[in-house]
């Protein structure tokens, strides 16, 4: 059985993907404030002092100013460009559409033309302060590793898909990012995990599989002499993964202090994984995406509206009841599982849902109010290389 992309979702994509402005609000644009950014710091160093302002500032962005955007702007975000430029080229797979290739080229010049300065090669980073703990806070021109690998991607989907080699010394300068700014967190003589960002940082999961998946990536463009180095890194990262998922299937975010199991960082983790077993030879890896995906759909999956939850294990509450990158994460998995028919529903699901007209939104709250309206980076964008890749 096969899905399809249907001329509903291609004008959506075309709309929001043929453009050379990709500028847009972002639900964490609270948070990105100079006050938002204090309150987070405040709440991480001291969780009781910062709780009641963290609360204020949510419950403004929530009731008041989630429509308005009062005091915020539209950003460029890299990721957000990686993403336009493989939905175009998804389309363009299957319709040679001229336009579909100059604007995914456009986006694949930004990102070139955007790169975090000062690193060894290109790398991407939110392109925001972001204060994680009271220990780590990244700058706003922090590459992240969860990050530069959807540049990477859309270099090297652009390669393949219309053999055209523009873009190989871009493949080529990711690489020195990964093998020279990346740091290697823990390892033993089988397995290691990767940092987050630039520096000695945190062993975050997903971090650990997209440094997997990105090597993966850059395997067939690294001389031959380099290759058997790369599978060696390859495969001890993905050691680490493996050793890390729980009897139940799932990963927490970090095998580290008080964490979570959420829907899109697991979904994350699995598409990793099933993408670089295509490229390189994994042994196990189908039981550890079997057992992963049959979580999902057991602890995640709420059946009644066929959408996906937020999360299985929280460690904090939230007014968000749906999130659309939980959903978009989980349609792109199930199309990589081929399981056709489940994503043919979980997209009508979120149609139903998210999409209003014209209009996308991101999240749906616990009142059953649709949020954030045509925030590309979290999660329009996403769903939207989802649903190019139905065909």
């Amino acid at each position: 059985m096969k899905t399809s992309t249907g001329p509903f979702l291609r004008t959506l994509i075309e709309r929001f993907c043929l453009r050379d402005d990709l500028a847009t609000y972002d639900p964490y644009d609270i948070w990105k404030t100079r006050g938002g950014l204090a309150v987070k710091k405040l709440y991480n160093a001291h969780p009781r002092a910062g709780l009641f302002p963290a609360a204020a500032f949510a419950l403004f962005d929530d009731v008041v100013n989630n429509g308005s955007r009062w005091f915020y702007e539209r950003k460029e975000y890299p990721i957000v460009r990686a993403w336009a430029a493989m939905t175009l080229l998804n389309l363009f797979e299957k319709e040679p559409n001229p336009d579909y290739r100059e604007y995914a080229i456009r986006h694949l010049n930004w990102l070139v033309a955007n790169s975090s300065p000062g690193f060894s090669g290109l790398c991407w980073g939110l392109g925001f302060p972001n204060a994680v703990t009271k220990e780590i806070v990244y700058a706003s021109a922090t590459p992240y590793t969860t990050m530069t690998p959807y540049p990477l991607e859309a270099f090297v989907r652009f390669s393949e898909v219309t053999r055209d080699g523009s873009f190989h010394p871009a493949i080529a300068s990711v690489r020195r990012f990964f093998d020279r700014d990346v740091v290697v967190m823990e390892e033993d003589e089988t397995a290691m995990a990767m940092s987050y960002g630039p520096f000695r940082d945190r062993t975050v999961t997903n971090a650990t599989s997209y440094c997997l998946y990105s090597y993966a990536l850059l395997l067939n463009y690294v001389p031959m002499t380099d290759r058997a180095e790369v599978r060696a890194k390859i495969r001890r990262m993905f050691e680490f993964v493996r050793r890390h998922q729980r009897e139940d299937g799932s990963w927490l975010y970090s095998p580290y202090g008080s964490s979570f199991v959420d829907c899109f960082h697991s979904c994350i983790i699995l598409k990793n994984l099933i993408k670089a077993g295509r490229r390189i030879v994994l042994d196990g890896v189908e039981r550890l995406v079997s057992e992963g995906y049959a979580y999902l759909k057991r602890a995640l999956f709420d059946e009644q509206r066929f959408l996906f939850r937020r999360f299985s294990i929280a460690n904090k509450r939230g007014l968000v009841r749906f999130d659309l990158y939980d959903n978009a994460e989980a349609l792109n998995l199930a199309l990589l599982r081929g399981d056709y028919g489940f994503a043919e529903r979980l997209n009508a699901s979120i149609v139903k849902h998210f999409v209003n007209g014209r209009d996308i939104y991101s999240q749906i709250d616990v009142f059953g109010r649709q949020r954030g309206k045509n925030t590309l980076r979290w999660a329009v964008m996403p769903y939207l290389y989802a649903a190019s890749e139905m065909s």
